[in-house]
This record gives C-alpha cells, sequence and structure tokens, in this order.
C-alpha cells in the first residue's frame, strides 16, 4: 500500500516541481515593471554574465542568472556590443532580440562631441545649442556653492581650488573632452558634467600615486596639462613642452604662453590676433604680463590625455624657451640668444606668427 501510494504522489510532487520552475521561469523573464521610460544602455563586449550584470544593474531584467538560462536555451548568443535605449517594460526576451539584431537607434538621441583643447565657453555653447539647457543657468550652476562643494567630495581630483573666486569658470580642465550621447535634448546639465568627470576619473585614476607624490598640486598638473594642450600639436612637442613650464618655474621665470593671454581676455585664439597692448595686460591668467610669475588661476582648455600624461610625466631636458612657426613645429633652446636667433630665422622665411600693433 505505502508504495502504490508513493507510485500516486512522486509523479504529482514532479509535476507540482516542473510547474513550480515553469512559472518562476517565466516570471524571471518577465517586465521588471510596467515603466517605458527608456533608458541609455551601453553594452560593452564581453561575457553574457557581464551583460547580464549591466542590465539588472539598470534594472531592466529581474534575474541575471536566468537571463543566462535563457539566452542559452534560445541559442541568441551573438548579443551585440552598442549603446541601447530599453525599457523596464520590455522583459527579457524582447531586451535579448533587440540586443542580438544589434537595434541601437534612437532618432531622439543627442551626441555631444567636445574636443580637446576646447574651452568652458565652447562646452557651455556647445550644452546650450544642442540640448534644452541655457547658458545663463549652466553658468550660474558653475558658480553654484553647494554644487562644487558636492563635486569635490565626490571626485578626488577636485579640490577647493575650483572654488577660487578668481576663477573664471570652475570645472575648467577638469571635464575630459570625448563624444557623449544622450536619450534626447532634455538631458539634465549636471548629468552630462557627471559624465565627463566620470571619464576624467578613469583617466587619472591610473595616476593618482604619481599625482599625489608630486610636488606639484592636481589643480597646478591639470592647468600645465591645459597650457600644454594649446601649445603643442604632437606627444613629443607636449611633454618638451611641458618640461619647458616646469624649468621654467624652477628657474622663477614667467612662463610667456600667448594662449594664457587669449584666455584671460577671453579671446579665441581663431577669432583674431592680439595687439601688443592686450599680450601685456595683467589679469590672473596672462603669462605673458612682465610681473606675472608662476601658474594661472586655473586651466585654460579641456586637456587630452596625452597632455595630462605630459604634465605628469614631462621629458627632462634644459631647454627654457620654445617657438612655433605657421606649420605649427616646434623649436626648443636652451638660451634667450638661441631662441632670439630662431625667432629671427622664423621671420626670415615668413614663417614667424605675428600679433598686431
Amino acid at each position: 500500500m505505502k508504495i502504490k501510494k508513493m507510485l500516486v504522489v512522486l509523479p504529482a510532487v514532479f509535476l507540482t516541481i516542473i510547474i513550480g520552475v515553469v512559472i518562476f521561469y517565466n516570471f524571471s523573464l518577465s517586465k521588471v515593471s510596467n515603466d517605458d521610460t527608456l533608458k541609455k544602455v551601453v553594452i560593452e563586449p564581453g561575457s553574457i554574465e557581464s551583460i547580464g550584470k549591466t542590465l539588472k544593474d539598470h534594472n531592466l531584467i529581474r534575474d541575471a542568472k536566468m537571463f543566462k538560462v535563457y539566452v542559452s536555451l534560445s541559442g541568441k548568443t551573438n548579443l551585440k556590443a552598442a549603446t541601447y535605449m530599453l525599457s523596464e517594460n520590455m522583459g527579457t526576451r524582447e531586451i535579448v532580440d533587440i540586443l542580438e539584431k544589434g537595434e541601437s537607434y534612437n532618432p531622439d538621441e543627442v551626441v555631444l562631441t567636445f574636443k580637446e583643447g576646447i574651452n568652458m565657453r565652447d562646452v557651455v555653447s556647445l550644452i546650450s545649442e544642442n540640448t534644452t539647457n541655457n547658458e545663463e543657468d549652466i553658468y550660474k550652476l558653475l558658480d553654484n556653492k553647494e554644487y562644487l562643494i558636492s563635486l569635490i567630495d565626490e571626485y578626488w581630483f577636485l579640490t577647493d581650488d575650483i572654488r577660487n573666486p578668481d576663477i573664471y569658470y570652475s570645472l575648467e580642465g577638469y571635464l575630459f573632452p570625448a563624444t557623449y550621447d544622450y536619450i534626447n535634448k532634455n538631458v539634465d546639465v549636471k548629468d552630462i558634467f557627471k559624465d565627463m568627470l566620470d571619464n576624467m576619473e578613469t583617466k587619472l585614476e591610473p595616476y593618482k600615486e604619481k599625482i599625489e607624490n608630486s610636488q606639484y598640486s592636481i589643480h597646478e598638473i591639470m592647468t600645465i596639462a591645459s597650457l600644454v594642450e594649446s601649445e603643442g600639436a604632437n606627444v613629443e612637442d607636449r611633454k618638451n613642452i611641458a618640461g619647458v613650464f616646469y624649468n621654467r618655474l624652477a628657474s622663477h621665470i614667467t612662463l610667456g604662453s600667448d594662449v594664457t593671454t587669449y584666455y584671460g581676455l577671453k579671446v579665441n585664439m581663431a577669432d583674431r590676433a592680439l595687439t601688443q597692448s592686450e599680450l601685456a595686460e595683467c589679469n590672473d591668467y596672462n603669462t605673458r604680463c612682465a610681473t606675472f610669475y608662476g601658474l594661472p588661476v586655473s586651466p585654460i582648455s579641456l586637456p587630452s590625455i596625452e597632455s595630462i600624461e605630459a604634465a605628469i610625466e614631462p621629458n627632462e631636458h634644459n631647454y627654457l624657451y620654445f617657438v612655433a612657426d605657421k606649420n605649427k613645429k616646434t623649436y626648443f633652446t636652451e638660451t634667450i640668444d638661441e631662441h632670439t636667433q630662431k625667432v629671427q630665422e622664423l621671420k626670415d622665411n615668413d614663417m614667424f606668427y605675428e600679433h598686431d600693433e
């Protein structure tokens, strides 16, 4: 009798387990919520496990393990790396279909490309022209005390130096130049700045120990990097130029950098040449001013990783001077006489960039 009862009960138990597994499986693959708000999700090349983790972190799937099981059972393992617009009401099956097809197109997507060497005025213009943020509000945010303090608390490379009232734009030099894409033009400027700061943190992290052990502060290093970005045309020139700046600082010689003069006057170099009187005008940025020693009060542009590396690891040499010709070829010299001779040589060959009187 006991055996007969077991023969009757066991199939029922197995059936109950199977039904339970099926219900759990289907539930795990179902939509997370009814929210159809699209989220930007970057799927990097990697394993199914890493893709599942990314989707789970964005609350787009219920269970990363069941995601892996479904992908394996469905045979849809060729999931494509791309930037996707996904929502919580899609469910695992629909999301896998999208990732397999690589359907990442979003007609409302806004792509912002911040080029290396541009300054904060260019950044603000680009954001205001392509999003719903206006210039006035962006500049107000850059002056917002509470906002800046929150950023200093969040990012190790931001210090109270960015709150210096003499600085034109607080985050100048700390926003990493790259291409960033957003769901639509309603993106908050804080989110844009966060993406750029996060990117900068990633780029700086490998050099954190060197920066912390340097005799120069992170603010001074980033300032030098921004000068190098504006002065140097290639990697080797930038490392040599950084070396010149450090040599001049150590020798208590004014940097004499034209790019700081332009920035101090809020004039872009591409717009026009400066007059001799403008070159001599003193402010907290113009290192051409006869009485100016040391570095500008802040960075003057968005430096590339090459310029940042040059500021952290400059070439060691005895050069104190450099001059570039009209073709952006840079010449380095050790003495003022050599420098003067090189400048005259460039003038004689109509290769010297002259300023207006």
